[in-house]
């Protein structure tokens, strides 16, 4: 069944100080839809001007109201962001659909909720967060004062737009910052609509401010080596992530990375394999593979391989690959042709390796447009094939069979990167001895994705610098002072 689209794409332009402005050289660029390679609208294309106007809005915005407002006023203006966000949430999730090529209905039930989540979620937060005091005997008092860190630049994924955006923005605002935005050049619209949405909710002009435009050359380069900006979040793939430190290093600033994950799943042979299969086609091939978190190497004890493969390679061979905006559509078109490209190229690399592709790897019947492709599963891999070692971000696994425990934490660890992990056993004993022995940030046992926002969320090696959520973000997002008063 087809869901009716009511929701039309717009035209993006930056949004700076508080108004909806045009580049000033009037550049812009077009916004393909991926699903279809259709135009769905233009954006204004940034650069250095557009960025020094917003950080100085932001610079000054930073010691105007905003500063003077109480605790409790910025939480209700957060809350009421989460509040507006739910109110236009079909709006919102269409549009996100129409810029990733993501279902609808994954947008609808994840993405969009989740956002207006994390405004509540810190609304909340913000109110309890307390600072340290020490009595030094009879000598003095020394207490913390924590204060906002400044002018934040905030650069974020095409993945997860809206979703990882506000994950970030909300702690930014509720520790008082103010902020200059990059969203991903594929993916502009949400992030448009949400600027329309904090000045509704009652956020100063300048406090926040959108930039569009491209990485290093451009918005994004501006934004990294710009001297005002006190601190930069990012979330993307490692090589951007050291263009940035580079172009940062030169005024010290604040660093927060969220980047790539090839990770882990590993199932022992004791797991309720029907449970392991419904979860790992999941954390395999949800919003296409195109999730940090996904557990694209798969490790299965041998006495449990052949059954865990029937099992899995049947189900998959059942989803359904379409359109973002029909309801049965379990799969829908990678961001871009470049992208699409790009993991073809992986699953060229596995044939001439010798890889035993089970089902997909190919554009799916009836397809002439879009970037669709059908979820892929591939065996027959050693440990040092570039399928195994590099980030896909596409709908790509590799299933490898193991004998030992001590073998398949070898093999996890054998990797630069180390953001999360799944571990399967009913063996309490063995989650226990293998989760401690496991280089990631993240790890699940009998799950996947499940999340706490109060718990550090942050990855090892090239999978990151730094931890968010919870304490973890206000920590980022603040500053402390020890102040002492002799007695």
């Amino acid at each position: 069944m087809q869901v009716e689209t009511k929701v039309k794409a717009i035209n993006c332009l930056h949004f700076i100080n508080g108004q909806f402005v045009e580049s000033q050289n009037k550049k812009s660029f077009e916004n393909i839809n991926p699903a279809t390679e259709e135009v769905l609208g233009t954006v204004a294309e940034g650069g250095k001007e557009e960025v020094d106007y917003a950080v100085a809005a932001a610079r000054r915005a930073l010691n105007g109201k905003w500063k003077n407002m109480t605790t409790g006023e910025r939480s209700k203006i957060l809350r009421r962001i989460g509040d507006l966000i739910l109110e236009r949430q079909e709006e919102l999730a269409r549009l996100e659909s129409l810029d990733t090529g993501k279902p609808f209905w994954l947008a609808n039930s994840i993405d969009i909720p989740r956002a207006a989540y994390n405004f509540h979620f810190f609304a909340d937060y913000m109110i309890s967060v307390n600072t340290d005091a020490n009595q030094q005997d009879d000598q003095a008092i020394h207490y913390s004062y924590r204060r906002p860190v400044g002018v934040v630049g905030i650069i974020k994924p095409w993945n997860l737009p809206l979703l990882l955006l506000t994950w970030k923005l909300a702690p930014c605002l509720a520790m008082g910052n103010t902020a200059v935005i990059k969203p991903a050049e594929w993916t502009p619209m949400t992030a448009t609509v949400l600027m329309e949405i904090c000045k509704e909710a009652g956020v100063p002009d300048g406090v926040v401010n959108l930039v569009h435009g491209f990485g290093p050359n451009s918005a994004g380069g501006a934004i990294s080596e710009h001297p005002d900006i006190d601190a930069i979040s990012f979330i993307g793939e490692p090589g951007t992530g050291s263009a940035i430190m580079k172009a940062a290093s030169s005024s010290l600033k604040k660093l927060s990375f969220e980047l790539g994950g090839k990770n882990p799943n590993i199932i022992f042979a004791d797991s309720d394999l029907d449970e392991v299969v419904e979860t790992t086609i999941k954390s395999s091939f949800i919003n296409q593979g195109e999730v940090c978190l996904c557990g694209s190497r798969i490790y299965v004890e041998r006495p449990a391989y052949e059954e865990f493969l029937k099992k899995f390679v049947e189900k998959v061979k059942t989803l359904k690959v379409g359109k973002p905006e029909n309801e049965d559509t379990k799969v829908g078109a990678l961001i871009s042709k470049e992208h699409y490209d790009r993991v073809n190229s992986y699953i060229e690399i596995a044939r001439n390796d010798g890889a035993n592709i089970l089902t997909g790897g190919k554009r799916p019947d009836g397809f002439d447009k879009g970037y669709y492709l059908e979820p892929t599963i591939i065996t027959g891999l050693d440990r040092n094939s570039r399928c195994v070692r590099e980030e896909i971000f596409g709908p790509v696994v590799t299933v490898m069979p193991f004998d030992m425990e001590e073998e398949v934490i070898v093999q996890a660890n054998d990797s630069h990167y180390g953001l999360s992990a799944t571990i399967w056993t009913n063996d309490l004993r063995r989650a226990h001895r293998v989760a401690h022995q496991i280089e990631a940030g993240i790890i699940w046992v009998n799950t996947w994705f499940l999340r706490d926002l109060r718990t550090p969320f942050g990855g090892m090696k090239n999978s990151g610098i730094g931890r968010t959520g919870g304490m973890h973000s206000i920590d980022f997002y603040s500053e402390l002072s020890n102040i002492t008063i002799k007695l």
